[in-house]
């Protein structure tokens, strides 16, 4: 009996024993062996099949072979091996293979193949500022151009879904900031990457008449006469502001004009040439990366720019033109102004037609000095908002002036330094 109990005994005490050495065996083992990466391990097909489950058959392979190659690389932890120069600021670190540095307003699906989204791709961006009071005149101008004219319209009033009764609307692109000028939204939206895809963008008010304007006939004699900035004609009796915009119907084009005594010190330049106003102008891609540049974030009106168009162009006054076969009414209906601010117990839309006095100075620009008290010349005093945004549009002019020049003084002064 006593026997079979220290057997048993002894049996037990030899398990015990087995046990604990066999741990510490193991403890040293594991502790006298290095650290193992994952990215070391040679995992079998089944782990890899389970890894891979949620990847579609007809990308198993693919899906596999990325995961064995990041496995390969080291992981996240790694430091990046890519550094490339010429790549976009921010981006050196990424392959040139994969860097999108542009891109465009098509609009895409949310489901199938991303290669058969696009039945086609407009080749030209027309972008309009606007309001729903104009919303017929805009329709009628919208329909003046085809499927090959991407629409976009900025909407300074905050109404975009009362668009939506055109059909035209589901295809263009809205972008709504209420009070704003199309200037500032061309700067802040219309960036030389983003319009890229374009050939020619135009950028227009709310207020043209369209009923001899034909789209691509104006692109047709855009690209014959090798203009980069351009407008359609104006008829001489709406609107009219400059000699050089007026249309003329002898002839396609026109890229020059005689304006009043002292006006223009060279005939090549503003506003006898190389010239076109801000309510209508077309751009070509490279023209507009250049006047994009140009546009001050703070001067939201634009007043002065159009004399300074002729820096994006050479030759200028051979590559700025007017369009005289595809001509514009411009109706002059300050809609905008009625987004000022009231003051003194009179509302945005009182406007006080005063004469006014300007002077442009730039470095080899001209310099002329005029007063806007004829009859034709109150036409273009009351194209401006009312007095107070007009204001704001006449400091605009000065400020922008003041930087061109001072721009250029400092450039010069740095070029004979060195």
């Amino acid at each position: 009996m006593s026997s079979g109990v220290f057997k048993k005994s002894n049996g037990s005490s030899r398990l015990v024993i087995t046990t604990i050495m066999g741990m510490m065996f193991g403890y040293f083992i594991g502790v006298s062996f290095p650290s193992v990466s994952l990215s070391k391990i040679n995992l079998p097909s089944s782990v890899r099949s389970s890894i891979d489950v949620a990847v579609s058959d007809n990308h198993q392979n693919s899906a596999t072979g990325s995961l064995s190659e990041s496995l390969d690389s080291g992981g996240a932890s790694s430091t990046p091996k890519i550094f490339v120069p010429k790549n976009p600021r921010g981006a050196e670190s990424l392959p040139p293979g994969i860097v999108v540095s542009e891109t465009d307003f098509y609009l895409r699906r949310l489901w199938g193949e991303p290669s058969e989204d696009l039945k086609m791709k407009p080749k030209y961006l027309v972008a309009f500022t606007v309001g729903l009071d104009q919303k017929s005149n805009v329709d009628a101008v919208v329909k003046k151009f085809s499927e090959e004219f991407q629409i976009m319209l900025f909407h300074y009033d905050g109404h975009t879904s009362e668009w939506d009764q055109f059909e035209w609307s589901q295809r263009a692109v809205h972008v709504s900031v209420r009070k704003q000028t199309k200037w500032w939204y061309a700067k802040r939206f219309l960036h030389p990457d983003v319009v890229a895809a374009y050939d020619y963008i135009f950028i227009w008010d709310e207020d043209l008449g369209v009923e001899h304007f034909n789209a691509e006939k104006y692109i047709q004699l855009v690209k014959k006469h090798g203009l980069e900035i351009s407008q359609p004609g104006l008829e001489p009796n709406n609107g009219l502001t400059w000699q050089m915009t007026k249309r003329r119907g002898d002839r396609e084009v026109h890229k020059d004009t005689e304006e009043k005594p002292g006006w223009c010190s060279d005939p090549r330049l503003p506003p006898c040439a190389a010239f076109v106003e801000i309510m209508a102008p077309v751009f070509s891609r490279e023209a507009w990366r250049c006047v994009w540049h140009m546009i001050q974030n703070d001067l939201v009106h634009g007043w002065g720019l159009d004399f300074a168009l002729r820096r994006c162009v050479n030759p200028a006054h051979e590559k700025i033109g007017v369009v005289d076969s595809q001509w514009i009414v411009h109706q002059v209906i300050p809609s905008l102004g009625s987004q000022g601010e009231s003051e003194n117990g009179k509302s945005p839309g009182q406007a006080v037609c005063t004469s006014l006095t300007v002077m442009h100075v730039g470095q080899n620009d001209v310099v002329f000095l005029f007063s806007l008290t004829t009859l034709t010349q109150l036409t273009y005093i009351r194209t401006c908002p009312p007095i107070y945004v007009r204001d704001r549009c006449k400091k605009e002019w000065a400020l922008f002036q003041d930087r061109l020049a001072n721009a250029d003084k400092t450039y010069f002064a740095q070029t004979r330094n060195n």
